[in-house]
């Protein structure tokens, strides 16, 4: 199945047994992966229900109250439950905290696809679809040793008042450290990656010695 039919199927899936608008979605993001798809396709069932920040306070209070709850994160993990167990447990949580339909048909599709172990990732995913939605966009730099605070400051206002970043609204720049890469830094947002690492100049200098 294709990403974009997978999407396809997975948003019907969400928004089953409702009056669904015909409407046509922009994806802030293209994201990849299952839980890309996923994701994409919560994101789509929820905007075409004028949905978005309750499916995401849902998901936020869901994911509070797995990291709280050894049981519940054993009970929904455990690959031996059947699906309708699951369902049935996942359909007595969302009535007890509330949620939206449109969050409630999400993790009955998780369920019914065994896809609960997943869901910490997908959840990952349609935050960071949220966060774009609102135009704030979360920059990884990797760098060889850690960036001060001064540093990021200066990394984050060159991103801003460049053009790599046009259409945020506000950035969030996180350092992860790699000795690996030697010097320089590798920019990833969204599904972009700028790699301005040592050891990747180092490793284009090498193929092209090769070849002479």
């Amino acid at each position: 199945m294709s990403s974009t039919r997978a999407t396809a199927s997975f948003a019907q899936q969400l928004t089953r047994g409702y009056a669904t608008a015909t409407k046509s979605i922009q994806v802030p993001l293209a994201l990849h992966g299952i839980e890309g798809r996923y994701a994409t396709a919560l994101y789509t069932a929820a905007a075409k229900k004028n949905v978005l920040p309750q499916v995401e306070a849902d998901l936020t209070k869901l994911m509070s109250t797995i990291e709280k709850d050894a049981k519940l994160r054993q009970f929904l993990e455990n690959p031996i439950l059947g699906k309708r167990i699951k369902k049935e447990g996942l359909q007595s949580l969302a009535k007890a905290q509330n949620y939206n339909a449109v969050t409630t048909n999400f993790l009955d599709v998780l369920a019914e696809n065994s896809r609960m172990a997943e869901a910490s990732k997908v959840i990952g995913a349609y935050n960071s679809l949220m966060a774009a939605h609102r135009g704030e966009v979360q920059v990884t730099v990797t760098s060889s040793k850690a960036l001060s605070a001064n540093q990021l400051n200066k990394l984050k206002t060159s991103l801003t008042k460049g053009n790599l970043v046009p259409d945020a609204k506000s950035l969030t720049v996180n350092n992860k450290v790699n000795p690996s890469i030697v010097g320089g830094l590798i920019i990833e947002f969204g599904d972009k990656t700028i790699d301005m690492s040592l050891a990747s100049r180092l490793a284009k200098l090498d193929k092209l010695l090769t070849v002479l």
